[in-house]
């Protein structure tokens, strides 16, 4: 499944116009389709096309010229791991390939981040926003410095390294999809039901929607089930 461009396959550059290309590749229809959904809601992000083989992820690839493949390894055909360095892209695989042969071929072939299964909307938008500073920096005329250089590399990799799970950026980047999330339903949502829709769990989506009530940006109220115990409801409160 592709997307229509623009540019007759020119690369977009930067983030700009429609921003960096996604194609997303997994053989798993259903897993695609999550992916792809969390790719879109990263600002600066738009999918491309969704591939479910090697072959089909080639083909797309010199088709549709994307800034970045978000690739699995485990592939009917071939694994992606024999696709690094062939797809003209730059690469973040998503996996559930977690052994350290998997990884070390990975990273020896130039992946940008490597992702395993199953993930959240956040970890991958955490890499996604990393990945556009990156680009970015890097996107001058003149030569780099050796700072420059280190600076980029810090701003791929050091996010990870430097960000508190449960604070920092971690919860700027969840909580704007939380209130995305919010936003979108165009009415009253559970925890469990917005936590499924980004994937991040139950426990985690009642506190950064508990924490947006207090900011004023959505409405609490109580649902009663059939055993009596009531469940909190959220809707989205526009400013």
């Amino acid at each position: 499944m592709t997307e229509a461009r623009s540019g007759g396959g020119e690369r977009m550059n930067g983030g700009a116009g429609r921003g960096f290309s996604v194609l997303v590749v997994d053989d798993d229809f259903r897993v695609a389709e999550v992916h792809a959904g969390y790719v879109k809601s990263v600002p600066g992000f738009r999918v491309a096309g969704q591939a479910g083989s090697a072959a089909e992820a080639r083909a797309l690839a010199a088709e549709l010229r994307p800034d970045l493949v978000l690739l699995d390894i485990y592939l009917p055909d071939e694994s992606g791991l024999s696709l690094l360095g062939r797809l003209d892209a730059d690469v973040i695989l998503a996996t559930a390939a977690a052994d350290a042969e998997s990884v070390r071929t990975a990273l020896s072939r130039g992946v940008h981040h490597y992702l395993v299964k199953p993930f959240t909307g956040a970890d991958l938008a955490e890499r996604l926003t990393a990945y556009a500073r990156f680009r970015r920096r890097l996107a001058v005329s003149r030569e780099l410095s050796q700072p420059d250089i280190d600076g980029a590399l810090r701003t791929l990799h050091g996010g990870q390294q430097q960000t508190d799970p449960d604070g920092g950026g971690r919860v700027q980047v969840t909580s704007r999809l939380v209130l995305e999330a919010l936003e979108r339903a165009g009415g009253p949502r559970s925890a469990a039901e917005i936590g499924a829709e980004i994937g991040i769990s139950r426990t985690t989506a009642q506190r950064y929607l508990a924490s947006l009530a207090q900011a004023g940006k959505a409405q609490v109220t109580l649902r009663y089930g059939s055993t009596g115990r009531p469940e909190h409801q959220y809707v989205h409160h526009p400013d």
